[in-house]
């Protein structure tokens, strides 16, 4: 029996990777970035999570992108084409939102270290006191997909773009935040909104649109009269000055100079030429 394996696949290089800054020891440097990190050891992730360190380290990640709900990222493996990546979570819905920014605007050293780009410490207090984990509480909370044809959950391709998402959030700790589906500038616009108990500065500009149900009843009614081109405006005379030279005259004179004062009245609307008075 042959104990023989083939080598291990080597990545592509890559020029102008995203490459981690840390070249050994723990990737994450803020609190909040390693909690991430813990989070994902804790719920099981840990041990696979190894595996793409060297990825990250040598910049095989070529593009990182977090959305509400989404990270999405192109990995460099051994194939010419890049994988595909992406880590879904869930994003908080408007309403649950309005709740956390309101708990927030109640203490002014929230809003202070916000404003200031820190991540306050027990900023998970707040989501956990009202149903909600600002991290993801178990591996059935992601959504983690890549091109790539390994089997293991997550690959190293997934693994790296763990690794670089923890250290945009050491970048920029609202990238947490915009993950489950709130902008930095909407958050801070909400919290001082909250403060002086106006509405949510993030959905002021929403257009407000009346139900099809209740309009129903004038579905197929003239909203308003159209508004087209207005014809242009003509002699009512214009007509005779476009015929063709006619060899007719009465008592010397021609034809269309006969009929010119009548085309002036009837564009008058002069009634007197309609025979009724």
């Amino acid at each position: 029996m042959s104990n023989w394996y083939p080598p291990p696949s080597r990545p592509r290089p890559v020029e102008g990777g995203l490459k981690a800054r840390s070249t050994r020891g723990a990737i994450a440097q803020s609190w909040w970035s390693e909690r991430f990190i813990a989070v994902l050891e804790d719920i099981g992730l840990g041990n696979r999570l190894q595996r793409g360190r060297t990825y990250a380290r040598k910049g095989q990640v070529i593009s990182l992108e977090v959305v509400p709900g989404s990270v999405t990222a192109l990995v460099q493996g051994s194939r010419a084409r890049p994988y595909r990546v992406r880590i879904g979570i869930a994003a908080f819905g408007k309403s649950e939102w309005v709740q956390v920014e309101r708990r927030l605007a109640e203490n002014a050293w929230y809003t202070a270290k916000l404003l200031s780009g820190e991540m306050p410490g027990d900023i998970e207090d707040v989501f956990t006191g009202l149903g909600l984990s600002l991290f993801p509480a178990t591996a059935r909370d992601l959504s983690l997909d890549c091109s790539c044809p390994d089997r293991a959950v997550p690959c190293k391709h997934l693994a790296a773009t763990f690794y670089l998402l923890a250290e945009s959030f050491d970048d920029d700790p609202f990238a947490i935040l915009a993950w489950r589906g709130r902008e930095r500038e909407d958050l801070l616009a909400n919290l001082q909104a909250a403060r002086t108990d106006g509405p949510p500065a993030a959905d002021r500009t929403e257009p407000t649109t009346r139900p099809l149900a209740d309009s129903l009843d004038t579905y197929y009614s003239m909203q308003t009269a159209p508004r087209g081109p207005r014809p242009p405006s003509t002699s009512a005379t214009a007509i005779l000055d476009q015929l063709p030279e006619i060899a007719v005259a009465v008592r010397g004179r021609p034809l269309p100079e006969l009929l010119r004062p009548a085309y002036q009245a009837l564009g008058r609307g002069d009634e007197s030429m309609s025979g009724t008075g």
